[in-house]
């Protein structure tokens, strides 16, 4: 697998990412020991980094996946807003991985500069982590243009991990043209940026090849972070990746069908979910209602909800 380097002065990782959302207990397409597997099997492949957050909740199933395969650099990511918690956040990672050091730490879904100014307390305590060398890379993840900007000039920052694909679906501030023109302005800066939601949330798997070309054709962008959850989906984005021709027996495999996010009837209407939505995709009326359009799948609503209503199926 053909290996890169993040930004100027960052980690030299695979071009692939391994997106662990897709196997994390967030949304529940697999056990953890499925997942586990997966996640072997892609660093057989060359897949060195894996992508998870705190609100994952696979710690542990990361640290089972990597126990005999130290090269693997991972990024987490968390929402502390203050030093405390922030501290607090890293310790959990430390501890949970089976890491002294971490790879990288992201504050998660930064929307602008005075997001950012709010976690400004979170963003110093990673500063001084990386200073002590309990953090290698620090940076954010961010569905914003703004987010990238803004990201860009802080001190420190290494790394931008931003929403990306060819239409533009999940930026939340403006358009795909200017989503560019950030990423370019931070890559010209020597920031390592890595793109996420390729697919839109699953909406434009019906022409994989595309939506993967166009990342690539992107200077500014080194790595993709991928979602799979299956040995096939592996085999499969990789022959994507690498522009080879993927046999119709594998594309049969992982036909990607259709999901969506699916509300129960019991919904009780507390709004939890429309509050944890990064997208804006959802809405009370008599119960939670979901712009489909607008949902990237992300799941994090399905953590929000107390009551267990919402999934993505």
């Amino acid at each position: 697998m053909r290996q890169v380097k993040l930004g100027l002065w960052g980690a030299d990782v695979s071009e692939v990412c391994f997106g662990s959302l897709a196997v994390s207990p967030l949304q529940g397409r697999l056990t953890a020991e499925e997942g586990v597997s997966v996640l072997r099997y892609a660093f057989e492949q060359g897949i060195n980094w894996i992508d998870t957050a705190e609100i994952y909740d696979n710690y542990e199933q990361i640290a089972a996946a990597i126990k005999h395969h130290p090269e693997v650099r991972i990024v987490s990511k968390s929402y502390s807003v203050t030093a405390e918690e922030m501290n607090i956040s890293l310790e959990k990672a430390r501890t949970a991985l089976n890491r002294d050091t971490l790879d990288f730490f992201l504050l998660h879904e930064q929307e602008s500069a005075l997001t950012l100014k709010g976690h400004s307390g979170a963003w110093e305590e990673l500063r001084r982590a990386k200073e002590k060398g309990i953090v290698r890379w620090i940076g954010i993840s961010t569905h914003a243009i703004e987010g990238v900007r803004a990201g860009a000039l802080l001190p420190g920052l290494d790394v931008i991990h931003p929403i990306l694909n060819y239409q533009g679906l999940g930026i939340i501030d403006g358009t795909l043209s200017e989503m560019l023109d950030a990423i370019a302005f931070a890559s010209d800066l020597g920031i390592g940026i890595y793109a996420m939601k390729i697919f839109g949330g699953g909406h434009l798997t019906r022409d994989p090849k595309k939506a993967i070309d166009f990342i690539k054709s992107i200077a500014g962008v080194q790595g993709i972070a991928l979602g799979m959850s299956s040995q096939a989906e592996v085999d499969y984005n990789l022959l994507l990746i690498e522009g080879q021709e993927v046999p119709e027996s594998l594309q049969k495999k992982v036909r990607h069908r259709e999901r969506k996010l699916f509300i129960a009837d019991w919904c009780q209407s507390c709004g939890l979910c429309v509050e944890a939505c990064p997208q804006g995709a959802l809405s009370i009326e008599e119960t939670a209602v979901v712009n489909l359009e607008a949902c990237v799948l992300c799941g994090y609503c399905g953590r929000a909800c107390p009551h267990f209503c919402l999934k993505i199926v």
